[in-house]
């Protein structure tokens, strides 16, 4: 298949021609005055499309160059350039990328429909790191051995398809402490697991404007609003059953909270006291395990035409971003990472997640809305990093060719099955919730 006459073009999808990469080359520093050798805009784009496919080595990297830009500079010479502004040049791209505008027509639609302006999804994963790197990244240490690991942290919003944010953070920095970090604005539905929990948290939000849903983390203590009473929930919950009502969290509380429980079948909470019991770092308490026999939420959304049914499919869309990270750790090389320096792993991080944004907010969601068949985000993105040559042609075009559209129904569409897949499901449990109230 013949290459695009200038990979570079892979960065118009995204409002970036090489005029525009060369000034966001001088304003981080990366470049000082006009190059001999290594041009900006095809460095930029060959280590990005090798970061799609695996860990990029100085040596292959001069090699593609030559290649593809006849650029005939030392193995030497990259890993000079492969510093702090270059750093701060893929942290720019990244940035434009995310903040370019991305499908205005599907926005605009859905906005009109639902009763939120954006819903934030946020989430983390794991990756493991040389050891070379733990005292920057820190990990599990101990007289055994070590494990050096980073932190992604990720929010997207799902209605209008875009990343808004991603961070590379020690492995120390949990999900608690980033959960104030989360640019909100008014109008925000915020979904996040019960990692991420901090009654603190949920209080700023709707200050500012936006509601969030949270499972139950306990022990959380609760009171009640009216007589500043201590609540004992799993006396409450067995007394009563079904709980809809609004809770205080303390003497300093001044947000009201909605706590939302009902009860699951005896085998779901069986299961779930199963997995507590394998997974949590110390025995669960007899309190906790009896919990398990309800399904607890808190949320600020206080309107009761939503009601527990409402809740938990709202909450349910939380699985998109896990599904995206997934789709990453599966098919985007975060598990090959080699014995980098520090910068250097910031710079190809930083790549990859421009690859990772760029392919699914300018690929995956123009074709999942213009072809009928629904189509898989996993299928999709391994078909894509199976032909990363493809890709610059790609993102060249204006409209996604008609080959790909042909190939992308053939391999990455939907198994038939009962159940609906997460586009449906998602527009349906959208529009439910738009009418309620």
């Amino acid at each position: 298949m013949k290459e695009p006459s200038d990979p570079v073009d892979l960065f118009l999808c995204a409002g970036l021609d090489r005029d525009n990469i060369r000034q966001l080359a001088f304003e981080t520093g990366f470049c000082k005055r006009a190059p001999r050798k290594i041009h900006a805009p095809d460095f930029l784009t060959q280590l990005c499309l090798q970061s799609a496919a695996g860990t990029v080595s100085y040596n292959d990297l001069a090699a593609r160059m030559e290649a593809y830009a006849g650029v005939a500079a030392s193995r030497q010479a990259y890993w000079e350039r492969t510093d702090e502004s270059c750093a701060r040049f893929f942290q720019s791209v990244l940035e434009h990328v995310m903040l370019s505008k991305c499908n205005p027509g599907r926005i605009a639609s859905i906005s009109r429909r639902v009763r939120f302006r954006r819903i934030l999804l946020q989430d983390s994963t794991i990756i493991k790191l040389p050891l070379r790197l733990f005292a920057a990244f820190s990990g599990v240490k101990n007289a055994h051995g070590a494990v050096c690991n980073a932190r992604v942290q990720g929010i997207y919003d799902l209605l209008s398809g875009q990343f808004v944010q991603f961070s590379i953070d020690p492995y120390s920095k949990n999900d608690q402490a980033a959960a104030l970090e989360i640019p909100v604005q008014d109008g925000d539905l915020i979904l996040r697991d019960r990692g991420y929990f901090r009654m603190s948290a949920m209080e700023y939000h709707k200050r500012v404007g936006a509601d969030s849903i949270s499972r139950y983390k306990h022990p959380t203590a609760l009171y009640d609003p009216a007589t500043g009473e201590k609540i004992n929930l799993l006396e409450l919950l067995t007394r009563v059953g079904v709980v809809d009502m609004l809770v205080g969290t303390g003497p300093e509380q001044t947000v009201p909270i909605r706590l939302i429980a009902h009860p699951v079948p005896e085998e779901t909470a069986n299961v779930r006291r199963m997995r507590a019991k394998k997974e949590m770092n110390c025995p669960p308490s007899r309190e906790l395990l009896k919990l398990m026999s309800w399904t607890i939420f808190f949320t600020t959304v206080t309107d009761p035409s939503i009601a527990f049914k409402e809740i938990l499919a709202l909450y349910g869309l939380r699985w998109r971003i896990e599904n995206i990270f997934k789709t990453w750790k599966s098919y985007f090389n975060f598990e090959k990472i080699h014995d980098v320096p520090e910068i250097q792993l910031h710079v190809l991080l930083k790549a990859r997640l421009i690859m990772i944004t760029m392919a699914y907010e300018r690929l995956f969601l123009p074709l999942s809305q213009r072809l009928k068949t629904p189509i898989s985000l996993m299928k999709f993105m391994r078909y894509l990093t199976q032909n990363v040559s493809y890709i610059p042609k790609l993102f060249k075009s204006a409209a996604p060719p008609p080959e790909l559209c042909r190939a992308v129904q053939r391999y990455c569409a939907y198994d038939k099955r009962r159940r609906p897949n997460f586009v449906i499901g998602m527009d349906a449990i959208l529009l439910k919730t738009a009418g309620c109230g």
